[in-house]
């Protein structure tokens, strides 16, 4: 299997909530011969306190439940993600919901108590090993916590800051496997254009028309090698790619390509996802912050809790080298140029739209020209032009939308809390 394949048939596996309960029926078949097997070589299982029709009845009640939590688990999920996608974002069904191993694992576990007490019951009334009857019995109890705590989890999950601190959290390892290098103080900012040989081939898309989910560099430094060259990725990850479209340009030792490898080193999906894109989990989260901002929605502190972790995602973009798609091979050659997002694409995606929909909101205004100052004190000067634009925008803003008095004062105060958190002395 190629290494784009797998890759798609790995990122499917992350983010399908069928896998886990399929895995929990083939286990179940194991583990009912395993206790079958045991009970008949131990002496010292205690006795079920129950009669023959008290033992059936509990068997009963089990596997009633564990279907009852099932419909319910998966009722509530339909229900959870109608009203997420609606309110927050249709991209965090992927990227949280589907993808969460509480939710997975619980319903695995019903799925497998369900079978377990179903094998137990359905033996022999003489025959039925005391083993199963006493492990159906622990499921049951542990499937019973386990709902319990599921509703709970499921309650906190669903709120809007859980959310979008969850997809924080996972920008902020995209970020790091990304961006690996920390800037030095002795950086510039400046990007230094490689000399390359002219382009002798141009590798295009030849299948379906598709997005970039992720790039092999490793491979393509590999093949560069071998037919000594220099790969230039033209699209970025994250980009749509149309069919016929150029994925690559080659300088240099172009007579020798395979050009079937160099395209199973790119991954190719319906939608863009986390992994390497860097850039997703930013559009994630300012798509949750404009819809809390849209006149049907009008809930600004959704808007503001978006703004916190973009402000912490922000900071820690700039302080990491972000000129890294110049990759060398091992004698120190360069091999590969692949394009990633600069500090102008994450501060633009990050606050243009937000000051497009809610300048005319205090909480807002003020949350948002709080971050842009703090990055302003915390990152290095030649981060500065990018907010320094962006903080001009947002009084213009403020200007065309606030009349002069006490709301346009009002609303240019630097605010951690959107309204209500201001240590400016008035």
């Amino acid at each position: 299997m190629t290494w784009n394949r797998w890759y798609t048939v790995r990122s499917y596996v992350r983010s399908s909530l069928w896998i886990v309960p399929f895995l929990a029926i083939l286990l179940e078949q194991i583990a009912l011969r395993v206790a079958i097997s045991v009970d008949r070589h131990l002496n010292w299982v205690p006795l079920w306190p129950l009669s023959e029709q008290g033992t059936e009845a509990a068997m009963q009640t089990i596997i009633t439940l564990t279907l009852s939590f099932l419909v319910f688990t998966f009722g509530s999920m339909l229900v959870a993600i109608q009203v997420a996608s609606g309110q927050l974002s249709p991209r965090i069904i992927a990227t949280t919901l589907l993808r969460d191993n509480v939710i997975r694992g619980s319903v695995g576990l019903f799925v497998f108590t369900m079978l377990f007490a179903v094998g137990a019951v359905s033996r022999p009334d003489a025959s039925a090993p005391r083993l199963l009857i006493w492990i159906s019995a622990g499921l049951g109890m542990i499937s019973i916590a386990a709902f319990l705590y599921l509703i709970d989890y499921s309650a906190r999950l669903l709120r809007p800051v859980s959310i979008v601190w969850l997809v924080g959290e996972q920008g902020k390892k995209v970020i790091e496997s990304v961006y690996r290098t920390a800037i030095r103080e002795a950086d510039t900012g400046h990007r230094h254009a490689p000399k390359l040989e002219p382009v002798r081939r141009v590798i295009a898309h030849d299948g379906a028309s598709a997005i970039i989910l992720a790039v092999n560099m490793q491979n393509l430094v590999v093949e560069a090698q071998r037919c000594d060259a220099v790969v230039a990725v033209v699209p970025r990850v994250g980009d749509f790619v149309a069919t016929g479209d150029p994925l690559f340009r080659i300088h240099g030792g172009a007579g020798s390509i395979d050009e079937a490898r160099f395209r199973d080193a790119i991954a190719f999906g319906r939608e863009r996802t986390l992994e390497q894109d860097a850039t997703f989990a930013f559009r994630v989260i300012v798509d949750i912050a404009i819809k809390a901002l849209s006149k049907a929605i009008n809930d600004p502190t959704t808007a503001v809790l978006a703004i916190d972790q973009l402000h912490r995602l922000l900071r820690m973009v700039g302080r990491r080298h972000l000129h890294d798609e110049q990759i060398r091979d091992t004698n120190g050659r360069l091999r590969v140029i692949s394009p990633t997002p600069n500090w102008e694409d994450f501060v633009e995606l990050s606050c243009s739209e937000i000051r497009l929909y809610g300048a005319e909101n205090f909480q807002v205004a003020r949350r948002l020209r709080a971050m842009i100052l703090n990055l302003l004190e915390t990152l290095p000067e030649w981060r500065h032009p990018a907010l320094q634009r962006e903080l001009e925008l947002l009084d213009q803003s403020i200007d065309r939308l606030y009349p002069p008095g006490e709301d346009r004062a009002m609303a240019r105060v630097p605010d951690m809390q959107g309204l209500g958190g201001s240590s400016v002395v008035r």
